[in-house]
């Protein structure tokens, strides 16, 4: 007979985890459960991170779906991919599913102990079975949305080596955290290998592609190759189907882009053809690669950009106006605010049109997971040019307005989100403005007339505007959500009595003082309370970068309708006075503080000049598990890239999307202070971190120039300069996706600082010279950072008393939610 072919094996010390597996396809099932009403549990105190809001009709199903069925079946099933080690602890698939929906995923493995004790952790937050050579050995079923449990597990393995084969499962409800951690608890080493015909050279190569693969900039402009990076070239060629995906709202439509692409054996970069024609974004890529018939499948993402100057747009609000909803109206995704624009500019109703609203009105009728933010550009438009819609596409979309499902308290059994900020906000201005159309009539889910919507409607925006009026955005500064809140506000402003308008306009008032003290260089930045990758590594492409290129003159335009041809469509202009904080004069300073977020979640500091601008939330939470809280940020104006933060990452997974991820947000928050040009950041992991290490992003390919000490790296970006200091090494990541971009301090403890600076010219020689000589280290007992220098005041950080200049206490100046602004110019 002849010989089996070799498998490839991985080893697996204690305290490490089982990741190398055979995988069968990712199975999807819709899975709503019985429609029943929710009890109203929105005490509009709004807060980042989870939110205990019970147990959904799906979960409720699935639970008592997995009690009835007991241990499922073992079953077989075809190799559809393979995982490997390298980028995650986790078999994770996350990811976000708009409607109700059960996971499954088989994985098989061959596991070789060594002598001793064989047992695992088994985290997830779903459910997962195990069987051992055939036999079931665990079942674990917490099913806790988006919060991990543990268990151990004994696993009967045989010396010679046992077959191992898991289900995971999990019930999606939007946001999900899909995934199994099997950590080896065993005495000695273990071996694993992956069932399947593959070498193991095929396996080794697949492996270090996808750790490695990354894209070959920073930012693609105009008609670049899409070129992706890995660090070794593989022995074998390796095929690559690459996938843009729509926005995650879209992501039921087909792909915007498709190619295909060899890397050639020993060669480390692999193009996939020219960008021509793709709208700018921050664009989603699905890779699968394969070598033989061997397949691995990989998420990344890159940024792709026109042109890398802003746009200085006319002098007059109402032409730049004209101009973004012409762009909106051409070139905005299909969503229904593409429509309103469409209809704004007088454009007829045609193939365009149909498919934007067929796709919205799908949204609405499936209580699909925020289509209450597609909801509000549609009540406007069918308001405002009801007479445009053909009679077929009347009829259909006031059949979805009167069946919407408005509020938890009404039947349904869909995943739809009502509890956070900007969701809160939409659903109640959605409930008013259908009612305002049809008083009369009965809305058939909810059994309530158009004129009861609106009482309640009314209600529940004066709770809201109480809130947000009192404590500010739970949400402060989020680029990608301030454009879900202007849906919201922009509605009320234009439909809403006088009462509620008059409250709209003011809160609008604040948010553009916020976004023109946060924007350098057109971009729209700063520390916010809610982010994802896609803000932070793409500024001028973001949903908000148009609204500060309308407001204050200069910036991009990008796909993004989610709210723009609202503002293009309405009288509403931003006070004049805020161009200046927008875009300084060389020589002013612009100093602001103010809080933000109930309990004064965030509170706020900002430093700014013409050439950069620091901003940091100072206090927080230090120790605490973090969220989607950005805190320390700071952006250059001379280049729209050219952006640098600090953080702990809080998955594994360079590319992944959890909140937090590994880039936006923090697993742990850390204790942040700001003085002027200079912001602190000490960070306290705890005594077994998952991840011991801080990191900054700091793009060098982006920057003018750099320079970098042990300890410390400055950056130059046209006339601004940043310095970096850490209380430890600061090491660069040489290889995959953090490779020129990603700069670690290791560790339990450490500190940093980050400074800014208008340079004189383009020189870093002093900057350079002050970060050598700084001296930034840690104390116990309490735990502090303490930075001394030659000139210029001492600094000490105490994680629990806060900032102390010169050994005086510099408190938090103010507790106002309104921005505390001092301008010094001529400097």
């Amino acid at each position: 007979m002849p010989a089996e072919p070799a498998r490839a094996e991985f080893t697996v010390r204690p305290g490490e985890t089982i990741t190398a597996m055979a995988l069968g396809p990712l199975i999807e099932e819709s899975f709503p459960g019985d429609r029943r009403r929710h009890p109203d549990t929105v005490d509009y105190v709004f807060v980042n991170g989870n939110t205990a809001v019970g147990d959904l009709p799906c979960r409720d199903a699935v639970r008592a779906f997995v009690e009835a069925r007991g241990i499922p079946d073992l079953a077989s099933f075809e190799i559809a991919a393979v995982a490997l080690p390298g980028f995650n602890r986790r078999l994770e698939f996350s990811g976000f599913w708009h409607l109700p929906t059960r996971l499954a995923r088989w994985g098989r493995a061959r596991l070789t102990p060594g002598s001793g004790a064989t047992q695992i952790v088994l985290r997830t937050c779903g459910g997962v079975h195990i069987w051992i050579d055939g036999a079931h050995v665990a079942g674990f079923e917490p099913y806790t949305r988006n919060s991990a449990a543990e268990c151990r597990v004994d696993l009967p393995l045989r010396p010679e080596g046992s077959e191992l084969v898991v289900l995971i499962e999990d019930m999606a409800e939007r946001d999900t955290v899909y995934f199994a951690e099997l950590e080896w608890q065993g005495d000695a080493p273990l071996r694993v290998s992956v069932p399947g015909e593959a070498a193991p050279d095929v396996l080794d190569d697949l492996m270090q592609v996808a750790r490695d693969i990354r894209p070959a900039k920073v930012a693609f402009q105009g008609a670049d190759s899409l070129d992706l990076l890995v660090d070794t070239g593989p022995r074998r060629d390796v095929a690559i189907s690459a996938r843009i995906r729509p926005s995650v709202h879209l992501g039921h439509l087909p792909p915007i882009l498709e190619r295909e692409g060899r890397l050639v054996a020993g060669q480390t970069r692999v193009s996939l053809g020219p960008l021509s024609g793709l709208a700018d974004g921050y664009h989603p890529l699905d890779l699968v690669l394969r070598s033989g018939s061997t397949t691995l499948e990989r998420q990344i993402a890159f940024a792709s950009i026109n042109d890398m100057v802003p746009q200085v747009l006319p002098p007059a609000l109402a032409d730049r106006k004209r101009l973004a909803q012409d762009h909106a109206a051409a070139f905005g995704e299909p969503r229904a605010g593409r429509l309103l624009a469409r209809l704004d500019r007088g454009l007829p109703w045609d193939a365009t049109a149909q498919a934007i609203l067929d796709d919205t009105l799908g949204d609405i009728t499936a209580c699909k997971d925020c289509s209450d933010f597609v909801m509000v550009p549609l009540l406007w438009a069918y308001a405002a040019h009801a007479e445009a819609f053909p009679d077929a596409a009347r009829r259909a979309t006031e059949e979805a307005i009167l069946g919407y499902r408005y509020w938890m308290d009404e039947p349904g059994n869909d995943v739809m989100w009502f509890w956070s900020e900007n969701h809160v906000l939409c659903f109640h201005v959605s409930e008013l403005l259908a009612g305002q159309l049809f008083p009369d009539r009965v809305f058939p889910n909810s059994g309530l007339t158009g004129a009861d919507h609106v009482l309640l409607a009314e209600q529940r925006l004066s709770r809201w505007f109480d809130a947000a009026e009192r404590d500010g955005f739970a949400e402060w500064n989020s680029a990608a959500y301030y454009p879900i809140d202007f849906i919201g506000l922009f509605g009320l402003l234009r439909w809403a009595g006088t009462e509620i308008a008059a409250r709209a306009e003011g809160l609008l008032d604040r948010l553009f003082e916020m976004i023109a003290l946060h924007s350098s260089g057109g971009v729209a930045a700063g520390s916010m309370g809610r982010a994802y990758d896609k803000e932070l590594r793409a500024g001028p492409l973001t949903e908000l970068a148009p609204f500060a290129a309308v407001a204050f003159g200069q910036g991009w335009f990008n796909p993004g309708v989610a709210a723009l041809p609202m503002f293009c469509a309405c009288d509403y202009a931003p006070p004049a006075a805020l161009a200046d904080l927008a875009n300084p004069a060389d020589g002013t300073v612009i100093e602001a503080r103010y809080v933000q977020g109930h309990g004064q979640a965030a509170r706020l500091a900002l430093y700014k000049t013409a050439h950069v601008q620091l901003s940091a939330s100072v206090d927080g939470a230090p120790g605490q598990p973090g969220h989607q809280q950005h805190m320390i940020d700071v952006q250059a104006a001379a280049a729209p890239f050219a952006r640098v933060w600090l953080n702990h990452p809080g998955e594994d997974d360079p590319w992944g999307s959890n909140r937090p991820s590994y880039w936006a947000g923090n697993g742990i928050m850390p204790r942040v202070a700001m003085d002027a040009p200079m912001a602190f950041a000490l960070f306290d992991l705890g005594a077994a971190p998952r991840l011991p290490f801080t990191h900054a992003y700091a793009p060098l390919s982006v920057f003018d120039e750099r320079r970098a000490g042990a300890d410390w790296l400055v950056l130059r970006s046209g006339r601004a300069g940043i310095l970096l200091k850490a209380t430890a090494p600061i090491a660069g990541v040489e290889r995959g996706p953090g490779q020129g971009i990603e700069f670690r301090v290791g560790g339990a403890q450490m500190g940093w600082v980050v400074q800014v600076a208008d340079l004189e010219g383009t020189d870093l020689d002093a900057l350079a010279t002050e970060a050598e000589a700084m001296r930034l280290t840690l104390g116990s007992s309490p735990l502090s950072l303490r930075l001394d220098r030659p000139s210029g005041p001492g600094y000490l950080l105490d994680y629990e008393a806060g900032l102390f200049r010169d050994g005086k206490a510099v408190p938090f100046p103010t507790d106002d939610v309104r921005p505390q602004v001092a301008v010094r110019r001529g400097q």
